[in-house]
């Protein structure tokens, strides 16, 4: 029996269908397109049966599939070690190409790598294409052409370069496609995939109040969040789409796109800060790396209102004021001198929006060891930060229910945590 001629495209971190380039350009395919996600055990095995990114991307690739069936279409959905479902699918079907959006973390490329070289070598296309951000890699560079390490003029450049393209074309129609092949494969429940229902929830994202983002960005018990980052990483909606709003709406909140993207650039350029200090003279620093401390931290039991609410605020809902990460992983790093590594490895255990670029580059720019980080010296006071961001109360009596029943003392003293943390850092940066 002969075999089905198509050509597929392969969803990853681009979970929809409209402002999809990969998508855009498969459809252009002269052969039938395959729709299709693989849930990679490579990745879903160290993961616990009800983690709520994977409900959502389970609860996302539903939307799609609805949307597709309407077309007369549907998505492929396969769960494995990926390229042995790439030889199963090479097998059952006369693959002509396949189309796919680029992912830059270290795994990602070397699984691409593998998956491309299996495709050529049965004379099947490959076509990658960028859509996760507006520039990529190597497109801004300083005038010698090596990547930037420093955060502003980075953005200068970048500003300078979007604004003479501005608006970036977005990528519409691929919801109507007629070259959608035609199918009706069965769409796998959560359980059968090996998981369950997490209560804890990805949230709509809302920019209702992002007009106002500079004066309330910092105040955690204003609701003012957009819930945007867990939709960009895992593509529910489009970079350009967003970037685009952002330059007629508020420039703050363009400026934090633009930080996804250098840290993005900078894990491309420096794959080495995943694991390393991206400083090497910081490599001496001899962190405590108090296990009983380190349980402290991530139960939100340290004594100290803000790091804790933050912490459980975290824990029961997977999301973390901005403003409050940076003070609860200053507190690790300075106030416990715990390496940024452990606090890294938790939010990415935890946080709903974990991105592997933003984690490790926010992480580092806390311990002071990244690029363009926050110097070794400043150690944020979380009293301080309480009393000028929180200073009724209202976020920490969220999240610390018992807080006016006699909360528990500090389990470290901040002069002599900042006095300890900097005599430290100076006797552990190598000359």
């Amino acid at each position: 029996m002969a075999k089905e001629t198509v050509s597929f495209f392969w969803f990853r971190r681009d979970l929809r269908l409209e402002d999809n380039i990969g998508l855009f350009h498969a459809l252009e395919s002269n052969y039938p397109i395959i729709p299709l996600f693989v849930f990679d055990d490579s990745i879903l095995d160290s993961l616990p049966r009800n983690d709520a990114r994977v409900g959502f991307i389970h609860e996302s690739l539903s939307t799609i599939n609805e949307q597709l069936k309407q077309i007369g279409s549907s998505l492929l959905v396969k769960k494995g070690e990926t390229t042995a479902v790439w030889k199963s699918l090479i097998q059952e079907f006369d693959v002509k190409e396949v189309f796919f959006n680029k992912d830059y973390e270290q795994y990602a490329i070397k699984r691409d790598d593998v998956i491309c070289e299996l495709l050529q070598s049965e004379n099947i296309i490959p076509f990658s294409f960028k859509d996760q951000v507006i520039f990529e890699e190597k497109e801004i560079t300083k005038a010698d052409g090596l990547p930037y390490t420093i955060y502003t003029p980075f953005k200068n450049k970048w500003l300078d370069k979007y604004n003479a393209m501005a608006p970036v074309r977005e990528y519409t129609g691929s919801d109507t496609s007629s070259n959608f092949h035609k199918s009706n494969y069965i769409f796998p429940s959560l359980e059968e995939i090996g998981f369950e229902e997490s209560n804890i929830k990805v949230l709509p994202y809302n920019l209702k109040q992002i007009s106002e983002y500079q004066e309330i960005r910092d105040f955690p018990a204003i609701d003012g969040t957009s819930y945007l980052s867990p939709h960009l990483r895992f593509g529910t909606v489009s970079v350009r789409k967003m970037v685009n709003w952002a330059a007629k709406t508020n420039a703050v909140f363009l400026s934090e796109l633009i930080w996804r993207e250098f840290f993005m650039q900078i894990l491309f350029n420096f794959p080495r800060e995943v694991t390393h200090n991206f400083k090497p003279a910081y490599d001496g620093i001899q962190w405590r790396n108090n296990e009983a401390d380190f349980k402290r931290w991530c139960s939100g039991t340290t004594g100290y209102p803000m790091v804790d609410a933050g912490m459980r605020q975290l824990n029961e809902t997977g999301y973390m004021h901005n403003r409050v990460r940076m003070v609860v992983a200053s507190f690790l790093c300075k106030h416990l001198l715990i390496n940024w590594q452990w606090g890294e490895a938790y939010f990415a255990e935890k946080l709903l929006d974990y991105e592997m670029a933003s984690n490790v580059g926010n992480w580092q720019w806390a311990a002071g060891t990244g690029c363009d980080a926050a110097p070794y010296f400043r150690v944020f006071n979380p009293e301080i930060q309480l009393k000028k961001f929180d200073e009724k109360g209202i976020y920490i009596r969220k999240w610390i229910p018992e807080f006016d029943l006699g909360y528990g003392q500090p389990m470290v003293e901040h002069a002599m945590a900042r006095d300890r943390a900097i005599a430290t850092y100076k006797a552990g940066i190598l000359k």
